[in-house]
């Protein structure tokens, strides 16, 4: 076999025998795709089983299957943390209601993910990924969750994560957590995901499910979404429930959809939005969040866009800067007006004020959150979380530490001054005199930039490599973000962000939906064990 080493030739083998395994079980599932369901969208799949082509009970198993034959077996991801013990029931029973009464909607039957932050209250646990937290099964779902549920989604399980959703230590590997293991690209597997999300992003780009749930504080749904070739959006803050997520900064969380396509996540952007008396934040989207937002997309939708390109935001290597020139490109002849070097003024006076607002509201909302458990809660604050890693520091510290849990256990209540300080801060250079301000003086529709280049190798020594991106001022601000496939870099997948004021979200899903359609860049990932 010239060319071919043994890891290659035993992988491409595991692989081989991953297909025959799903080639039978996408004969199983009724009408499916010579290719199987796992590129379809949530909208043929809706098509198909309405039609009687499949149904929800074939696609449950299909794509348990290909979990089982990819991610744990084949490839080896491990993007999936824990299966739903009960998603074949479920999905007999979505059969059964849609014979009777017709779908509840377009994701009636539907595969999806959540990530393990997300609190699900059935047979699965909520753990963040940590140890210390086995056994947590929460007394009610997240808001999200309770929302999927009433749309008709089928929750095949929930993803892996970087642990504690990469809010633990210093030269952290994202992906890893102690109780799920190391997750690995879809495209190359000796590169990195990418995280926190990064379960969510690598399962989507595997054909693990249809579409699945992730959670950004900064940067932690679009930068994986960017390094595994999917679309990710994050929210304007508010827009989606926190209720019941595990949190880090009620400045800054959300939850948001991740999908192959922009319809996919402008209809799981539709299901979970809107307000929630759970989490008070949300009652400032009232008016501004939409049932549907499939109804914003339009392939010509660039056409009159005024669109200014976030210079400061270019960080990224020569190569993945050619995709992104190509893709600025593809804005102009599509009609779009390009702002060259756009200047967020007051980005560069920040300093770390995020930061110190995460730490004081990661120990309030982290505490609050083990509160809410009961006497169900494994640890009972943060303090007692640290000394569970502490104690168990072959397992949990194996790689990194915890300092940045040590350092948000020395904070004080969040009236401490230095947090109300760094609030103002925060909220005037990222909106007043940052995202605001730009795009006042330039009159744009959104802000465009790298998301970041392509995945760097997995490196458990020395841990994450900055690969650049542009997450940070919508993140800080709250604001929206978008990220879509723009093309690759010798195989790896680089993304391309469209970000905006508070609730743009119908603005930036047009653009997004444009840009997609007339590029079609993202390819299907091969498993490959290396690149170059």
């Amino acid at each position: 076999m010239p060319g071919m080493n043994r890891r290659d030739f035993l992988c491409a083998t595991a692989i081989g025998g991953a297909a025959a395994a799903l080639a039978r079980s996408a004969s199983a599932a009724g009408g499916a795709p010579a290719a199987g369901w796992h590129e379809s969208e949530a909208g043929d799949l809706d098509a198909a089983m309405a039609s009687g082509a499949t149904t929800a009970a074939a696609l449950a198993r299909y794509f348990l299957d290909r979990i089982q034959s990819i991610d744990r077996d084949g490839a080896a991801l491990a993007s999936v943390i824990e299966v739903n013990p009960d998603a074949e029931s479920i999905a007999r029973a979505l059969d059964e209601e849609r014979k009777a009464k017709g779908p509840r909607g377009p994701l009636h039957g539907v595969p999806v993910l959540v990530k393990d932050n997300l609190d699900t209250h059935d047979r699965m646990m909520t753990t963040a990924g940590s140890l210390a937290m086995l056994g947590s099964v929460a007394p009610r779902d997240s808001t999200v969750v309770k929302k999927l549920r009433e749309a008709g989604a089928l929750l095949l399980g929930k993803t892996n994560l970087s642990e504690w959703a990469n809010f633990r230590g210093q030269n952290s590997t994202s992906g890893w957590s102690a109780r799920g293991g190391l997750t690995k690209n879809p495209y190359a597997l000796d590169r990195n995901p990418s995280g926190s999300s990064s379960g969510s992003a690598v399962a989507v780009a595997a054909g693990l499910c249809t579409v699945a749930i992730g959670t950004e504080t900064n940067g932690s749904i679009l930068s994986p979404s960017t390094a595994c070739g999917v679309v990710g959006f994050k929210p304007t803050v508010g827009l989606v429930s926190r209720a019941g997520i595990i949190p880090i900064s009620s400045s800054q969380d959300t939850a948001g959809p991740m999908g192959r396509t922009v319809r996919d996540a402008a209809v799981l952007l539709g299901a979970i939005s809107g307000p929630d008396e759970r989490d008070p934040a949300t009652a400032a989207c009232e008016g501004k969040c939409y049932a549907d937002y499939t109804q914003f997309l339009d392939k010509d939708g660039l056409r009159g866009a005024r669109v200014g390109l976030a210079r400061q935001f270019y960080r990224v290597n020569p190569k993945s800067r050619l995709v992104i020139d190509a893709a600025v490109k593809v804005l102009v002849d599509a009609g779009a007006e390009i702002v060259k070097d756009v200047d967020l003024p007051g980005w560069g006076s920040l300093g770390g004020a995020s930061y110190e607002v995460m730490l004081y509201e990661f120990k309030h909302g982290l505490n609050k959150y083990f509160k809410s458990l009961g006497d169900m809660a494994p640890v009972k604050s943060l303090a007692e979380l640290i000394e569970f890693n502490q104690r168990n520091a072959e397992k949990e510290l194996r790689y990194f530490g915890q300092e940045i849990l040590i350092a948000a256990q020395e904070k004080g209540p969040l009236t401490d001054k230095g947090y109300l300080d760094a609030v103002e801060k925060c909220r005037r250079y990222s909106r007043t005199e940052g995202i605001d301000a730009a795009m006042d003086k330039h009159k744009l529709d959104a802000l465009v930039a790298p998301s970041g280049g392509p995945a760097g190798k997995t490196d458990l020594v020395y841990g994450d490599r900055d690969i650049g991106g542009s997450s940070s001022p919508a993140a800080v601000a709250g604001y929206p973000n978008v990220t879509v496939a723009a093309g690759e870099v010798q195989g790896l997948p680089v993304g391309i962000s469209f970000f905006g004021r508070a609730y743009s979200e119908p603005t930036l899903l047009r653009l997004a939906y444009a840009f997609e359609q007339l590029t079609k860049a993202r390819k299907s990932p091969q498993f490959l064990p290396t690149v170059g």
